[in-house]
């Protein structure tokens, strides 16, 4: 029967809904006249409690930054309604603060485009819907081809950073397992592996030597390369109140970004140059003994070596270079050398870099010859960007030399131990990292790809070339939520889950192994990429039978010394696990190298760093220094985020930041459009007008296809031990363009709130976004 009636009696359908209506009006009129104020809340209670039953609540962790912050999640079942703190010793790292993005960015669960059913690309080059059973048999079909006539290595696999470790370990184990490759590589290798590949090397492990805690217990907080009150807001609110109380902030960035404002002193620094400014701080406190001596002779190696390689650095040659002044140098010694406690923080501006791991190095070595490791408010702790990269995408070794736990697979008695409970051989040679399998590609030596839950057209550097290398590939399956634009290459696409339909942990960026909870239903017929990865593995020749994700911790754990005592129990009922957490009787490690390091003698084996430069430096042809981040309102390339029509209202598309002096020099306004050349590509972004970049910098965002800023950056100068890319240097030029139409569209979107993101307007942005934080703790 329908629920609309016709005719008379759809009339009285009508009246008995107003009648009803009304009624319910004068109800409240009478009540709101009649009863006292108390009653009044009692009812409203009352009848709030009533609707929240009829919710699903769900804890959580969130799935956008690697902060770790957990919260209740409210649904209907079909979307999601709100998020509220929990309890606060059910979130750890966060408490009941949150950031805009986890508090209301869930639209792109069911957006209009998500992708519901597989697509399978037809005889004509298009897309249409298929079902599971064929879209995994063209998977198999297509993959298991270029394996039996090329032989493994010519597949990769691209892991994914914001899935959960439950299936980045299954990624691994399906590219080792079943298609027979070491090419299996994540994220990370954009953005944090030279923090892995230095810290690695001088402590022995990769990740943060803190907790979260630490930043409010310091004495002094060190920042450089981190924005971050717009990509960690939560950590900025703690760094802030450490300031409040009375601790100090010493921030060095080529940016003068809003944690600037707080800082006891902000230094702008030339970019590029990180190692030359932290081996001046550091050959100070060495020729002014201001060093930790008893540290350095009990607990380190190599001391002699690195005083002999920081030498060079001179407070006159650090100026000529960096830009830094010798007092500022001298001061931000002496604060680091009066603190007890002292944390060095940072994020991508020290690491993408083609020499990052020797500034990560250079950033190890200040921290240790202070003293400042093995106790509380002090040690290093990159701040990692996606949500799961510390644990997806280096935990549980979805990498191309190590299995899970750091473990290097040419060593043999751990390659045999893997053998042995995956039933294959692998191999010893390492596979390509992420930005050499785009090169090897060029000489088909990668053939085909899998893609999971990553954008590479947009992420990867030298756009252009990425591509036409996934143009020309012979095969390519994409796992994603939406037709991204690396899925409009592929040949198959398979429709994967969201965090919030999914069960598994995430680990944050100090190390806690926290809950992921299902708060609903997949949508449509998308699964979960562990369920995917175990029927593809099947079809392919496999018996996987996993019946959840707590299965599938249970082989990592015995696999996986690190995580040797984490469960999904353990963490469920403890409120999150820190690694290393060696069994199941071990509380887990709040704070690294509290006795002795991760090193074959137990100390920190410290590394002589030199003099190193960009790949790429400005000349007459290309003057200007292009460097590249992150806002508030958006989150990497734009997948989730530009789904939500709140967040585009503040943050509508990407822009360049050119100081004043620049743009009185080119006749440039605030929203003129700039063209901006590089090397290898161009785009097109309206201008800011600003000096919180100096005269010879621009900055532009990373976020959106449309201006597509990758197609700027090089792909081919990397890291040398960690093949990171040099997203953070690139020599451009500009030029104005004379086009009225641009203009009146760019000087809208700066009227609707993009310079109060990144431009002079940060006021504002405190106002509607971190300082929300503070004062209601939610928000």
């Amino acid at each position: 029967m329908s629920d609309e009636l016709d005719g008379v009696a759809g009339y009285m359908q009508e009246a008995k809904r107003q009648a009803i209506q009304n009624a319910e009006h004068v109800a409240e009129g009478v009540a709101a006249e009649t009863l006292p104020e108390g009653k009044l809340f009692e009812i409203a209670q009352s009848i709030g409690d009533k609707r929240l039953e009829e919710l699903n609540v769900e804890d959580t962790t969130c799935g956008y930054c690697a902060v770790g912050c957990r919260f209740d999640l409210y649904s209907d079942g079909e979307e999601v309604l709100a998020a509220r703190p929990t309890e606060e010793e059910d979130a750890p790292v966060n408490g009941i603060s949150t950031c805009v993005k986890g508090k209301f960015s869930y639209d792109f669960v069911n957006s209009d485009d998500r992708l519901t059913a597989p697509l399978v690309r037809d005889e004509r080059g298009e897309f249409r819907e298929a079902t599971w059973d064929e879209a995994l048999s063209r998977v198999a079909e297509g993959l298991g081809r270029i394996r039996d006539e090329h032989g493994g290595d010519a597949l990769s696999v691209i892991a994914s950073s914001k899935a959960t470790n439950e299936e980045n370990y299954l990624m691994g184990k399906f590219a080792r397992q079943v298609l027979g490759t070491n090419s299996v590589d994540n994220c990370n290798r954009l953005c944090h592996s030279s923090t892995v590949a230095g810290l690695a090397k001088v402590y022995g492990y990769g990740a943060a030597s803190i907790s979260t805690d630490d930043l409010e217990l310091a004495d002094c907080i060190l920042l450089t390369g981190s924005n971050t009150t717009e990509a960690h807001p939560v950590l900025a609110t703690r760094i802030k109140q450490n300031v409040r109380d009375g601790g100090d902030l010493l921030v060095f960035d080529p940016r003068e970004i809003q944690i600037a404002e707080y800082a006891t002193q902000y230094t702008q620094i030339k970019p590029g140059y990180d190692a030359v400014w932290i081996n001046g701080i550091t050959r100070y406190l060495i020729e002014n003994d201001l060093y930790d001596e008893e540290f350095v002779a009990e607990r380190t190696t190599d001391f002699e070596d690195v005083k002999e390689a920081v030498g060079e650095f001179t407070p006159d040659r650090v100026e000529a270079v960096t830009g830094v002044p010798p007092e500022e140098i001298a001061s931000a010694a002496e604060t680091i050398a009066d603190a007890d406690r002292c944390v060095f923080g940072w994020t991508l501006g020290l690491t993408e870099h083609s020499h990052g791991t020797e500034n990560v190095m250079a950033m190890g070595n200040l921290a240790a010859i202070t003293g400042n490791l093995g106790k509380p408010g002090a040690g290093v702790s990159p701040f990692r960007g996606q949500n799961n990269v510390q644990g997806g995408g280096g935990d549980m070794g979805p990498l191309p030399d190590n299995f899970p736990g750091y473990q290097d697979i040419a060593d043999d008695e751990i390659r045999a131990k893997f053998e042995d409970a995956w039933d294959c051989d692998i191999s010893p040679e390492y596979g390509y990292y992420t930005t050499q399998m785009f090169l090897a590609a060029d000489d088909d030596d990668v053939r085909g790809m899998y893609v999971i839950g990553e954008n590479a057209a947009l992420s990867e550097p030298g756009v252009n070339h990425a591509e036409e290398v996934l143009e020309d590939l012979d095969f390519l399956v994409v796992q994603d939520l939406f037709v991204t634009e690396t899925a409009q290459y592929a040949d198959v696409v398979l429709p994967a889950c969201s965090f919030v339909e999914k069960t598994g942990t995430f680990t944050n960026t100090d190390r806690t192994v926290q809950k992921v909870n299902k708060v609903m239903e997949p949508k449509g017929d998308s699964r979960p990429d562990w369920r995917i990865l175990q029927d593809l593995a099947n079809r392919m020749g496999r018996d996987w039978d996993y019946d959840s994700t707590a299965e599938v911790m249970e082989e990592v754990n015995s696999l996986t010394p690190l995580y040797g005592g984490v469960t999904h129990e353990r963490v469920e009922n403890e409120g999150g696990l820190q690694w290393p957490c060696w069994d199941e009787d071990h509380p887990g490690t709040k704070r690294l190298y509290t006795e002795e390091f991760n090193t074959e003698d137990g100390r920190a084996n410290l590394q002589a760093v030199g003099y190193s430069e960009p790949a790429e430096t400005p000349d007459e042809e290309y003057p200007f220094t292009l460097t590249t981040g992150r806002v508030l309102y958006q989150y990497h390339t734009g997948t989730m985020t530009q789904r939500e029509e709140g967040i585009m209202q503040y943050n509508p598309n990407d822009f360049v930041e050119i100081n004043p002096e620049t743009a009185a020099e080119y006749g440039i306004e605030s929203g003129d459009p700039v063209r901006i050349e590089s090397r290898r590509g161009e785009t097109t972004v309206p201008a800011q007008v600003t000096d919180r970049v100096g005269p010879e910098n621009l900055f532009v965002p990373i976020h959106f296809a449309e201006s597509a800023v990758n197609r700027l950056t090089d792909e081919e100068h990397l890291d040398p031990a960690a093949s990171t890319p040099e997203f953070k240097v690139s020599a451009v030029r500009i030029r104005t363009i004379d086009d009225e139409v641009g203009r009146t569209e760019t000087e809208e979107v700066e009227r609707t709130g993009t310079d109060e993101v990144e431009g002079t307007g940060t006021d504002e942005l405190d106002r509607t976004g971190t300082e929300a934080v503070e004062t209601t703790g939610d928000d």
